[in-house]
């Protein structure tokens, strides 16, 4: 298939949560096998950005989140399938959990882990996108949740 008849990139939404020095992540298994990543997924049709990152924290993790900031857009390519995610990532606050919460089919357990770890962990996450958005996080990228304007 040419790049011409690629499909449209995904658009998918991420949370960076921090509590006490450590990120929110999930371990979840994929194709290659368990991998880490943050709480992410697919924008769903009539769903605003920030609304699609809360929703997805909430069925990965069962921590309800408020959005406060947008860290970063960033786009990739994945090697091994050819698809290209365009991702948006937003800072957000834990509000509650819910620990009886079933999770999303795939993940198998969501944890707090300090960056070291993370960063650590680099050869399991799920994409270069993980350990970027952090760091870009941790660098203090912030943008107002209206730079994105949803009509």
């Amino acid at each position: 298939m040419s790049e011409t008849h690629l499909p449209r990139p995904r658009v998918t939404v991420a949370t960076i949560v921090v509590r006490d020095d450590a990120f929110l992540v999930v371990e979840e298994t994929t194709a290659a096998g368990l991998r880490l990543n943050q709480p992410a997924g697919h924008l769903e049709s009539g769903e605003s950005l920030a609304a699609a990152a809360a929703r997805e924290t909430l069925e990965e993790t069962g921590y309800t989140v408020a959005p406060t900031a947008l860290v970063g857009i960033y786009k990739w390519r994945s090697p091994a399938s050819g698809e290209t995610f365009l991702r948006f990532a937003f800072a957000a606050d834990a509000i509650a959990h819910d620990p009886q919460r079933a999770l999303d089919e795939g993940i198998v357990r969501a944890f707090w882990m300090p960056y070291a770890n993370l960063a650590a962990a680099r050869a399991s996450h799920r994409s270069p996108l993980v350990l970027r958005c952090v760091d870009d996080f941790r660098a203090g990228r912030r943008h107002p949740l209206d730079l994105v304007a949803e009509l």
